[in-house]
C-alpha cells in the first residue's frame, strides 16, 4: 500500500530538474513530452532539428489550417463552430481587440441589470414597489425614489466614463495600419480588418499586428531582427529567419499575391517560445518552428521591411492567450461591507418582527377596545400585524444605507484622481504620470501582505554599464587622476581623442586612459583586444555611426566599453573580423567561434594573428574559468581579491583569459571540431566535449565588472516595504545566477542571508509530506497539516527556486498521455479504487502545495527564476489560496499580464515600449520606486479614510433610524415615523453626506513624509484593525445609544412643559423638529471629532450642513410652499414656532452634550494613556518635520570583506549569433562558404557519411 502511495507523489529521480531550462507550459504536446527523456537532448533545439532533417509533416496535433490569400477557404463547414442553437461562427478570430463592456444599445439595460445585482439596489426597488401600496406604507414614495435615482444615475455616469475610455483605447489599437495584400496589391489596412491567411508587409520600427509566419525580408537570407520589450521587457535584439524556399521565391509583390501555401500547425496556445507546424507549397512540405514566427507585440528592428502570412489573429494570438482570464476584482472591505449589509438585513427583519408582535398585542389589548381609533376596517390583529411588518420594513429601510455604495464610489473616484495628480509619482524622463486605471481597489492598497515583482524592466533598467575592471592584478575604475591618485570629486574622462567613442559612456579613472595611451602595458592591450574580438555581436552602420546588436545586453556593454577605450569592433565577415586598435585598422582570421550555452557559461574565439600565430581568447564566469587556468598564473590571487570586491559592490563579473595554440594542436583539434559540426545526433553535446579539449591551460588576463543598472531608489523602496511587514517575491524568466545577483543589488538578499535552493527544500518537503501521511494513516482524526516550522531559529533566510524545481516540488510535472486502449474498469470495485486513487493523489498534491507555501512564507525573500507566465500566476494563486493574504503583482511585459490579473492588485510599469502590462493593470507608473508612495501613502490613507467613513456612516444611520423604534413604544407600534417625511428623504442626501465624504477624501492621520518615514504605520491595514465586525457592532452600539439620547431627552423635556406664550410645545411636530435638530448637530459634530486633518473645506462642510438643514427646514415649513403643495408639506409653521422657544434650544444643547462629552473624554484618555503609533507621531510631528529638513538619504554602505558569493555575468538565455556568423547567413556581401573557413574536410566528411 505504501509503495503504491509513494508512486503517486514521489519525485522522478531519473530526470532531475534543469535550472537553466524554462519549464513546459500548460499546452505541452505529447511529442514534446517524448522529447524530454533524459537520453535525448533537452529543449526545443532537438525538436526543431529533427523536424528540419526529416522534413516530414507534423500531422499529429496540427489541426489548425491556414491558406494564404484564400478567403473562401475559411468559409468551409469544418471551420465553423456552434455558438448558440443553430447559429455558427468561424473558429478563426478576427484581429480586433475588444475590452469595452457596452455599446449605445446595450448600455442602459446592461448597466441597470448590473446595478440591480447589488442587493441594496434591488432591496430599494422592492421598497419602492411596497411604498406604492397604501395599506402598508406610512412614508411617501419620493423618500425612496429620490435617493435611488441619485445612486443609479451617479453609478451609471461613472461606468459610462470608464467604458468610453476603454472604447478609445481599443480604437487606438484597432485603427493602427499596416500593408496587406488586397486585389493583388499591398494596400494600407487597419489592424481590425486583418484576417487569418492575409499576407502583410511590415516596415522598420513597426509593431507586429498578429502572429505571422515570416516569408521574406530585406535582410540576407530573410533574417528579421525583432525587439520583444512588449512581451518580456527585454530590449536586446533577437532574430528570426524565413524558410529558404520562401526567401528565394517570395520577394516581389506579384509573387506574394500569387502565394497559395497551406499551413498546418498546432491550435492557438500560450507557448511564447514554441511552435510546430508544416508549410505545404508546390507539392513539397517544409517544417516550421518558433524561429520562423513573429508574435504580436514584437517590434521590427534593423530590418527595412519583412513579409509574413497571418496564422493567429486577435484573441488567438499567443500574447492574448498569455493574458489569462480577466477577473472581477473586489476589495476585502467590499466583501466585509456586503456581509455587514446582510447582517443589517437580518437585524431589520428581526426588529420588524418584534415590533409587529408588539403591534398585534397592542391591537388586541387596546386598539380594539378604543372606539376613537376605529378606522372603519374590521381587520383582525394578526392581519394588521402582517401589514405593519411591511410598514416597518419601509420605515426602518434607512438602516440599509442606499447611499453607502454611491458614496464609496465617489470617495474611490476622488482618491484615484489624487493618485493621478501626484507630482511625486511623475517620471519626467518618460513623461509618465501615475495612473489609477481602476477606481474600486484604492483602500486595498493599504492592506498588502505580499508583492510579486518581475525583474527585467521592473527592478532593473535592463541597461548594462561597464564600471570597473582588473587587469594583471591591478584594479581600475575608481575616481583617479592621470598619475593614479584618488580624487575627491569625480571628473569624467574625455574620450574626444577617440573618433569612434559613442559619447554616452561615462568613466572616471584617468589613470587607465593614460596607461592605454602609453601602450606600455601589453596586458592592458590584450585585455581590451579580447573584449573587441571575443563576442558574437553584429554591427550595423547608419549615418556614419556604429550600432551594435548583441544577443545579451552584457555583451553589448563590453564591446561598447572596448570601443570607447580605443579597441573598436568595426565589421565582420564569415571568417574575418576587423578591429581598429588605437586608430589602426587590422583584420584577423576567425578560425572558430566556441559559442556560449547555459552549461558552458563561457565563450571563446580562435583567431590567426598577423604574424601567423594562433591564439584562443576566452571569457566566462569565474567559476568555470578558474577550473581551466594554467597552474602558473601569477595574478590569480590578486584577481580573485578584485572579484570579491566587485561582487560585494553587486557588480556582474566576468573573467578574461587566453592561450597560444600551436599549428599542430589546432589541426588535430580542428578535425574533431569539423566532425562534431556535422554530427546528426546530439550535436550540441558533442561540440561541448570538443570545446572542452582546447579550453584549458588558460592564462588569466583579468576581470570585468558590469553594473546591471537598477532603477533609481529600488533598494530604498524594498527596505521601506520590508519594514512595513510586506514580503517581496521576485518572479522572473531570467537565469538563476542573474536573478540572485539582482537580489543582492537591490538588498533583497544580504551576506547574512542563508539561501535555500530548490534541491535543498525538496527533501524537507518530501519528509514533511511523508510524516503527514503517516500521521494521517495512524489516526483517522489526525489532521494532515503539521504546524511546526520548517526552519529552526530566527536566521535570515531566502529561497531561490527555478521553474523546473517549482514544477517538481508542486507535483505539476506533466505525465505522458497514454495511448488509447479499449480497456475499461470491469467492476464497481475497480472504479471505486481508481476514483479513490485519484482523490488521494489530489489531496497529497494540495498538501504538498500548502507545505511549499508555508515554507516559502517562512523566508524573508523568495526569488523564482526561469518561470513561465503561467507559473508566475500559479505562485500568486497559491499564496492567495493558502495564506488568505492580499497580494500585489508588478511587471512591465506581456509575460507578466497573467500574474497581474491573478493578484488582488496589478501594477504595470510604463516602459518606453511595452504597454501590455499597463493595459491589464489596475495602477501604472514609470518607476518601481513609486510603489512605496502608492502603498505607504495613498494606500494607507485610502484604507484609513474608507474605514473611518464606513464606521461613521453606519453610526449616523443607526442613530437616525433607531429613533423610530423608541417612538414605536409610544404609538402602539403602528409604524409611524418620528420625523417629517422630507427630513427622512434628505438626511442621507444633503444633511449629513458632505462632511463624511470630505473625510473619506481628504483625511490623513500623519503627513505623507511621515508615512514614508515610519513604514510600521502600514501594519494597521494588514491586520484589519480599523474596520471589522467588532468595529461594526461598536458603531451599531454607539448609534443605538445616540438614538436613545436623541429620543428620550426631548421626550422627557416635553413631558410636562409650557412655553413662554403659555402654549405647550410638546406636540408631535415640534418634537420631530427638536429630535431632528439634535440629530443634525450631533452627527455633524461627531464627524468633526473624527476628523484628523482639518481644512477650510471640512469646517465649511460641517457648519454648512447644519445651516443647510435649517434653511431647507424653514423653507419647507413655510406657509407659501404649503399653499402650493398642501399634501406634500404638512409641517406648516412648525419650525418657526418651535425654534423660537429657549427651552427647546436648551433641550437640544443638553442632547448634544450628553452624546458628545463621553466621546471627548474617551478620546482624551485614549490619546493620553494608550496612544497609538500614529498618535505618538502626530504629537511629535513638528520635531520630525524639523529633522526632515536636515535628513539626507543614507548612501548604501557596501561591505568590503571577503564574500563567498560571485555575481553572475548574464549571457543570453539562448546561444548567441555564432551560427549565423559562421554560416554567413547574416552577411550582406557574398562571402566564401563555410568550407573555405574549415577547409575541404567538411565536404569530405559529408561525402563519407553519404557513401556509408
Amino acid at each position: 500500500m505504501i509503495s503504491e502511495r509513494d508512486s503517486e507523489t514521489t519525485f522522478d529521480e531519473d530526470s532531475q530538474p534543469n535550472d537553466e531550462v524554462m519549464p513546459y507550459s500548460d499546452d505541452e504536446t505529447e511529442d514534446e513530452l517524448d522529447s524530454r527523456q533524459p537520453e535525448v537532448e533537452p529543449g526545443q533545439n532537438q525538436i526543431n532539428r529533427n523536424a528540419e532533417e526529416s522534413r516530414e509533416p507534423l500531422k499529429k496535433d496540427c489541426s489548425w489550417q491556414v491558406k494564404a490569400n484564400d478567403e473562401c477557404f475559411y468559409k468551409q463547414s469544418q471551420f465553423k463552430r456552434t455558438i448558440f442553437l443553430c447559429f455558427k461562427k468561424s473558429k478563426y478570430a478576427g484581429n480586433a481587440i475588444k475590452t469595452y463592456k457596452y455599446n449605445l444599445i446595450t448600455f442602459l439595460p446592461l448597466n441597470l441589470f448590473e446595478q440591480f445585482k447589488r442587493v441594496a439596489n434591488s432591496y430599494f426597488l422592492v421598497l419602492l414597489i411596497l411604498q406604492s401600496i397604501p395599506q402598508i406604507t406610512t412614508l411617501s414614495w419620493y423618500t425612496t425614489l429620490v435617493p435611488l435615482l441619485l445612486v443609479l444615475g451617479i453609478t451609471a455616469v461613472k461606468d459610462l466614463v470608464d467604458d468610453i475610455a476603454r472604447h478609445r483605447m481599443d480604437n487606438e489599437v484597432n485603427n493602427r495600419t499596416c500593408e496587406v495584400i488586397r486585389d493583388g496589391r499591398f494596400k494600407n489596412t487597419k489592424w481590425k480588418d486583418i484576417k487569418v491567411g492575409d499576407i502583410i508587409r511590415l516596415k522598420k520600427n513597426a509593431f507586429v499586428p498578429a502572429d505571422i509566419l515570416l516569408l521574406s525580408s530585406s535582410e540576407p537570407n530573410s533574417l528579421c531582427y525583432i525587439e520583444t520589450a512588449e512581451l518580456d521587457g527585454e530590449t536586446n535584439l533577437k532574430f528570426k529567419m524565413a524558410l529558404e524556399v520562401t526567401h528565394r521565391y517570395l520577394q516581389e509583390e506579384s509573387a506574394m499575391a500569387d502565394f497559395n501555401g497551406l499551413i498546418e500547425c498546432e491550435e492557438p496556445n500560450n507557448r511564447l517560445d514554441k511552435f510546430a507546424g508544416t508549410l505545404f507549397w508546390r507539392n513539397t512540405s517544409y517544417s516550421l518552428d518558433a524561429d520562423k514566427i513573429l508574435l504580436r507585440g514584437c517590434k521590427i528592428r534593423n530590418t527595412d521591411f519583412c513579409h509574413g502570412v497571418v496564422i493567429f489573429a486577435g484573441a488567438d494570438t499567443k500574447i492574448m492567450k498569455n493574458s489569462g482570464k480577466t477577473r472581477f476584482k473586489r476589495t476585502k472591505i467590499d466583501s466585509l461591507m456586503n456581509y455587514m449589509v446582510y447582517t443589517i438585513f437580518v437585524v431589520l427583519i428581526l426588529l420588524s418582527a418584534g415590533l409587529v408582535i408588539g403591534h398585534t398585542y397592542w391591537e388586541q389589548q387596546i386598539g380594539n377596545l378604543s372606539w376613537y381609533l376605529y378606522d372603519a376596517q374590521d381587520s383582525s390583529p394578526p392581519y394588521r400585524g402582517f401589514l405593519n411588518f411591511w410598514g416597518y420594513i419601509i420605515v426602518l429601510n434607512t438602516m440599509v444605507p442606499i447611499s453607502l455604495y454611491v458614496s464609496v464610489e465617489v470617495i474611490r473616484l476622488g482618491q484615484s484622481y489624487f493618485i493621478n495628480w501626484d507630482l511625486q509619482m511623475y517620471h519626467a524622463e518618460k513623461d509618465t504620470a501615475a495612473k489609477a486605471r481602476t477606481t474600486t481597489l484604492n483602500e486595498q492598497l493599504g492592506q498588502i501582505h505580499y508583492i510579486f515583482s518581475d525583474k527585467t524592466g521592473t527592478l532593473t533598467q535592463n541597461i548594462m554599464t561597464f564600471k570597473k575592471c582588473c587587469i594583471n592584478g591591478q584594479r581600475y575604475g575608481d575616481c583617479r587622476d592621470g598619475a593614479g591618485q584618488l580624487q575627491s570629486h569625480p571628473e569624467q574622462v574625455d574620450f574626444s581623442w577617440n573618433m569612434y567613442a559613442d559619447g554616452k559612456f561615462l568613466f572616471y579613472d584617468h589613470y587607465l586612459i593614460e596607461q592605454i595611451k602609453s601602450e606600455k602595458e601589453p596586458e592592458i592591450q590584450k585585455f581590451f583586444f579580447l573584449l573587441a574580438i571575443c563576442h558574437t555581436v553584429m554591427v550595423d552602420t547608419s549615418d556614419g555611426q556604429l550600432n551594435y546588436q548583441a544577443a545579451s545586453p552584457d555583451e553589448g556593454a563590453l564591446v561598447t566599453a572596448a570601443r570607447n577605450f580605443g579597441y573598436v569592433f568595426l565589421s565582420r565577415t564569415q571568417n574575418t573580423i576587423t578591429i581598429s586598435e588605437m586608430g589602426i585598422e587590422k583584420i584577423y582570421d576567425v578560425l572558430a567561434i566556441l559559442d556560449f550555452n547555459s552549461d558552458r557559461k563561457r565563450m571563446s574565439v580562435i583567431v590567426r594573428e598577423s604574424g601567423g600565430n594562433i591564439r584562443l581568447y576566452c571569457k566566462g564566469a569565474d567559476t568555470v574559468i578558474y577550473e581551466r587556468l594554467h597552474p602558473r598564473n601569477l595574478k590569480r590571487e590578486a584577481t580573485e581579491e578584485a572579484l570579491d570586491i566587485f561582487a560585494n559592490e553587486t557588480l556582474r563579473t566576468l573573467c578574461l583569459c587566453y592561450r597560444d595554440i600551436s599549428h599542430d594542436e589546432f589541426e588535430a583539434w580542428n578535425k574533431k571540431f569539423v566532425d562534431a559540426s556535422v554530427a546528426t545526433t546530439n550535436r550540441d553535446e558533442v561540440l561541448d566535449k570538443v570545446y572542452e579539449e582546447i579550453e584549458n591551460n588558460l592564462i588569466l588576463l583579468g576581470a570585468t565588472a558590469i553594473e546591471d543598472k537598477l532603477q533609481d531608489g529600488v533598494p530604498e523602496t524594498i527596505s521601506r516595504l520590508s519594514k512595513a511587514d510586506i514580503k517581496i517575491w521576485v518572479l522572473t524568466g531570467d537565469k538563476k545566477e542573474t536573478a540572485e545577483n539582482i537580489g543582492f543589488s537591490c538588498e533583497l538578499l544580504t551576506d547574512e542571508t542563508t539561501i535555500c535552493y530548490g534541491e535543498d527544500i525538496s527533501a524537507l518537503l518530501q519528509t514533511r509530506l511523508e510524516n503527514q501521511r503517516n500521521r494521517a494513516g495512524s489516526s483517522t482524526h489526525s489532521s494532515l497539516r503539521m504546524n511546526e516550522p520548517f526552519f529552526q531559529g530566527s536566521r535570515d533566510r531566502a529561497l531561490i527556486i527555478t521553474g523546473s524545481w517549482l514544477n517538481e516540488i508542486l507535483l505539476e510535472k506533466k505525465k505522458k498521455k497514454k495511448k488509447l486502449k479499449l480497456k475499461f474498469p470491469r467492476t464497481a470495485e475497480e472504479k471505486k479504487r481508481q476514483t479513490e486513487k485519484r482523490r488521494r493523489a489530489e489531496a497529497y498534491k494540495e498538501q504538498q502545495q500548502q507545505n511549499f507555501v508555508d515554507l516559502a512564507c517562512e523566508c524573508r525573500a523568495v526569488i523564482c527564476c526561469r518561470v513561465t507566465p503561467k507559473q508566475k500566476a500559479m505562485v500568486v494563486e497559491l499564496v492567495k489560496k493558502y495564506k488568505k493574504a492580499i497580494t500585489l503583482a508588478i511587471g512591465d511585459g506581456a509575460n507578466d499580464v497573467n500574474m497581474i490579473k491573478t493578484a488582488h492588485i496589478g501594477v504595470g510599469i510604463s516602459g518606453q515600449e511595452g504597454t501590455q502590462a499597463v493595459m491589464s493593470s489596475d495602477y501604472s507608473f514609470g518607476q518601481f520606486r513609486y510603489l512605496q508612495r502608492l502603498l505607504l501613502v495613498h494606500g494607507r490613507w485610502s484604507y484609513i479614510r474608507m474605514c473611518k467613513f464606513l464606521r461613521y456612516f453606519f453610526y449616523k444611520n443607526f442613530a437616525f433610524t433607531l429613533v423610530h423604534i423608541w417612538y414605536s413604544f409610544f404609538n402602539g407600534f403602528s409604524a409611524q415615523t418620528a420625523y417629517e417625511d422630507w427630513f427622512i428623504t434628505l438626511y442621507n442626501v444633503l444633511y449629513s453626506s458632505l462632511p463624511v465624504l470630505l473625510v473619506g477624501l481628504l483625511d490623513q492621520d500623519v503627513s505623507d513624509k511621515l508615512s514614508l518615514r515610519f513604514p510600521r504605520l502600514y501594519v494597521l491595514g494588514q491586520k484589519d484593525l480599523l474596520f471589522n465586525y467588532k468595529k461594526f457592532f461598536l458603531s451599531l452600539l454607539h448609534g443605538a445609544i445616540t438614538s436613545l439620547i436623541i429620543f428620550f431627552i426631548p421626550y422627557g423635556a416635553y413631558l410636562k412643559t409650557m412655553g413662554q406664550d403659555g402654549e405647550a410645545p410638546s406636540d408631535y411636530q415640534s418634537f420631530a423638529v427638536t429630535a431632528a435638530s439634535s440629530l443634525i448637530f450631533v452627527v455633524n459634530f461627531q464627524i468633526g471629532l473624527d476628523t484628523s486633518y482639518w481644512t477650510f473645506v471640512n469646517a465649511f462642510s460641517v457648519f454648512g450642513s447644519i445651516a443647510l438643514y435649517f434653511g431647507i427646514t424653514f423653507d419647507f415649513h413655510s406657509a407659501g410652499i404649503h399653499v402650493l403643495f398642501p399634501s406634500g408639506f404638512q409641517f406648516t409653521g412648525t419650525a418657526p414656532n418651535a425654534l423660537r422657544q429657549p427651552y427647546l434650544w436648551l433641550t437640544i444643547i443638553l442632547s448634544i452634550a450628553i452624546c458628545l462629552l463621553p466621546v471627548v473624554a474617551w478620546r482624551f484618555l485614549s490619546m493620553t494613556i494608550w496612544p497609538s503609533e500614529s498618535d505618538r507621531i502626530q504629537k511629535n510631528r513638528k520635531k520630525y518635520m524639523a529633522e526632515e529638513q536636515q535628513w539626507k538619504r543614507r548612501q548604501s554602505a557596501f561591505r568590503r570583506g571577503i564574500s563567498g558569493r560571485r555575481s553572475a555575468y548574464a549571457f543570453s538565455h539562448q546561444r548567441g549569433y555564432a551560427d549565423l556568423i559562421a554560416s554567413g547567413r547574416s552577411i550582406r556581401k557574398k562571402r566564401a562558404p563555410l568550407d573555405a573557413v574549415l577547409g575541404n574536410s567538411v565536404t569530405e566528411v559529408r561525402d563519407a557519411r553519404e557513401t556509408s
